[in-house]
C-alpha cells in the first residue's frame, strides 16, 4: 500500500497550498519533523482526552437541534444538512480547541467566515492551473482575499496561544481528566485542559515542548481538518438514513433504548454503540475524503509488479477504493450489513480507509468518531428526516460534499426530555 509505505511523503502540488495556512503542521511536514510532532500530539487524543470533549458534542448538538425546532414550526422544515452541521462542528471544534463559545450557529463570527473563505479559495486554486504559480496568485484578487482571511484566523489563534501561555506560567496546570477518586466525580477548581492546553504541556524525550508558533499551525489544523470531514460525514449518514426509513427507524428504536429511564438525552463515552448504529454510520462515512496524495522518495514496487518511479505523484483515491466492485459488491447500494464482523472477517485491512492508513492516518479519527456518534444519535432521537425533494449529485471537492447543498426534511419527534 502506498498509503502504508514509510517511502512517501506529502507532495506540495495540492498539499503547498495549504501552507501559508497551516504553517510546517503535522498534516504537511515530514521525515523526523513530522515524527517529531506525531509524538507529541498523540497524548491529546488519549481516551481520557476525548471523554471530556463529549459533554461538548452534546451541547453543540442541543444548539443545533434547537434552531431546527424553531425553523420546523416556522414551516422551513426543509434544511441543508452541511449548512448546519458544518457550523454545529466548527462550534464544537472552536470550544475544544480554545474553550472558546463563538455563538456561530446562531451569529455571525468573522473567525469562522475566514475558515470558509480558506477553504473555498483552496478549492478554487487547484482547479486554477494559473494559480498554481505563487508570482500570480499572491497579485491576484483571490490571493489577495486568501491573505486577509490567513490574516484573521492566524492573529486569533496566536492571541489564545500567547494568552494561554501567560496564563499557564501563572496558574498552573488545568484539569487534563475527571478525577473519580472515592466513586464520585469531584467538582474541580480548575477548569479541564483543552487541545491548546495540551499542546502548551507537551515535551518530546529532551524534554523541549512545541514553540508558539508550531502550536498555532497545530491549532489552525484541528480546526481546518476536523470540521469539514466530519461535517460530511454526519451530512451523507443522515441523507442515507433518510432514504431508507426502516434502517432510520432500527438506529432510532436502539438510541431510544439507550436512554430509556434516563433523566437526560446527554450521552456519554461509556454510552455503549448498539447493532445497528454502528454498520448504518458507516458506509456514510465512506465518501467523506475523495482522495490522499503522496510523493514517492525511491522506486516502489507494488502488487501486479509494477514500478511506481521515484519522484512520482501518486493520488490514492479513497472514494475509488470504497467503490470497487471487486471488494465491495453492488458499491453504490447502501448495505449495513456488508461491514457486519461477520462479512468483514476476510476483507483486507485497507478495503475501507476512510481517515486513511498506515503511519500517517488520521490522528483524530476517535475524535471525529466520538462526534458522530453522539450527533446522529441526539438528530435521529429527535426528528424524522426524509428527502429534501432534490436531486442529489455529489461533488467531490476537499470533502465529498452535493452540488447545492444537501436538503433534507425535517420532523419534529415529541418524545424526548426537557433540555
Amino acid at each position: 500500500s502506498i498509503l502504508a509505505a514509510s517511502i512517501t511523503v506529502k507532495d506540495e502540488l495540492f498539499y503547498g497550498f495549504l501552507r501559508p495556512w497551516l504553517g510546517q503542521s503535522l498534516l504537511l511536514s515530514n521525515g523526523e519533523d513530522w515524527s517529531r510532532r506525531r509524538r507529541l500530539l498523540t497524548p491529546a487524543f488519549h481516551f481520557d482526552i476525548l471523554k471530556n470533549y463529549v459533554k461538548i458534542f452534546n451541547h453543540s448538538s442541543n444548539i443545533m437541534h434547537s434552531k431546527w425546532r424553531r425553523l420546523v414550526a416556522e414551516g422551513e422544515s426543509r434544511q441543508d444538512m452541511f449548512n448546519h452541521i458544518s457550523l454545529m462542528t466548527l462550534d464544537s471544534l472552536l470550544r475544544c480547541t480554545f474553550s472558546y463559545n463563538s455563538n456561530c450557529q446562531e451569529s455571525s463570527s468573522e473567525y469562522i467566515a475566514a475558515i470558509f473563505e480558506l477553504s473555498t479559495l483552496v478549492i478554487e486554486r487547484r482547479g486554477r492551473i494559473l494559480h498554481h504559480w505563487d508570482c500570480l496568485y499572491w497579485r491576484s484578487p483571490e490571493g489577495q482575499r486568501f491573505k486577509q482571511a490567513c490574516s484573521v484566523v492566524h492573529g486569533f489563534t496566536r492571541t489564545v496561544v500567547q494568552e494561554r501561555r501567560a496564563q499557564l506560567l501563572h496558574r498552573g496546570e488545568p484539569e487534563s481528566h475527571t478525577d473519580t477518586t472515592g466513586g464520585e466525580e469531584k467538582k474541580k477548581k480548575k477548569r479541564v485542559a483543552d487541545f491548546i492546553d495540551l499542546l502548551l504541556l507537551s515535551k518530546d524525550e529532551d524534554g523541549h515542548g512545541l514553540t508558539d508558533e508550531e502550536i498555532k499551525a497545530e491549532a489552525d489544523t484541528f480546526m481546518f481538518g476536523g470540521h469539514d470531514t466530519t461535517a460530511s460525514g454526519i451530512s451523507w449518514v443522515l441523507y442515507n438514513l433518510s432514504q431508507h426509513q426502516d434502517h432510520q427507524d432500527r438506529c432510532r428504536a436502539e438510541v431510544n433504548d439507550l436512554l430509556q429511564d434516563r433523566k437526560t438525552e446527554d450521552l456519554d463515552w461509556s454510552a455503549p454503540v448498539r447493532p445497528s448504529v454502528r454498520p448504518s454510520v458507516r458506509p456514510s462515512v465512506r465518501p467523506s475524503v475523495c482522495l490522499s496524495v503522496r510523493l514517492s522518495t525511491r522506486d516502489m514496487t507494488v502488487p501486479g509488479g509494477r514500478v511506481i518511479p521515484q519522484g512520482s505523484i501518486c493520488l490514492v483515491s479513497i472514494y475509488g477504493t470504497h467503490h470497487n466492485p471487486e471488494i465491495w459488491p453492488d458499491p453504490d447500494v447502501y448495505n449495513p450489513m456488508r461491514f457486519d464482523p461477520e462479512n468483514s472477517k476476510d476483507r483486507s485491512s485497507h478495503a475501507f480507509i476512510p481517515f486513511s492508513s498506515g503511519p500517517r492516518n488520521c490522528i483524530g479519527q476517535k475524535f471525529a468518531m466520538a462526534e458522530l456518534r453522539v450527533v446522529v444519535a441526539l438528530t435521529l432521537r429527535r426528528f424524522r428526516l426524509t428527502p429534501g425533494g432534490v436531486e442529489v449529485r455529489r461533488l467531490p471537492q476537499l470533502v465529498l460534499r452535493a452540488e447545492g447543498g444537501l436538503w433534507l426534511t425535517l420532523e419534529t419527534l415529541d418524545n424526548t426530555l426537557t433540555q
